[in-house]
């Protein structure tokens, strides 16, 4: 072989979950770590709601997984929300629904 070997690094593991712990398979941070909340938002910036679509089913395969795990250490309704679908919401452009009826409406000046 001529020239100087070339060293491939290995590649690098992306800031994924490893089930069934739920913890990042790069940096071992509760999944979704910081990297891993950067990576989907920027995947899904122009569809956020696909975003709390994929979190909310993360969500459910994780309390699943974790409650089967240990019972007991699965976590309060509350945290498990706020690590899966609490960030996003001040994070991205979230739709927000109105509760006002049609009539409570203004209408714009013509």
């Amino acid at each position: 072989m001529t020239g100087p070997q070339r060293r491939l690094a290995p590649a690098e593991v992306e800031h994924l979950p490893m089930r069934p712990l739920w913890l990042c398979r790069r940096c071992g941070q509760p999944w979704p770590c910081g990297a891993a909340k950067l990576a989907l938002l920027a995947e899904y910036r122009e569809v956020p709601v696909s975003l709390f679509l994929y979190l909310a089913g993360c969500l459910h395969d994780a309390i699943d997984d974790l409650h089967r795990l240990s019972p007991s250490v699965t976590g309060s309704a509350t945290d498990m929300f706020d690590r899966f679908l609490g960030w996003p919401a001040r994070h991205t452009r979230a739709y927000r629904v109105s509760t006002t009826g049609a009539a409570d409406i203004e209408e714009a000046p013509s």
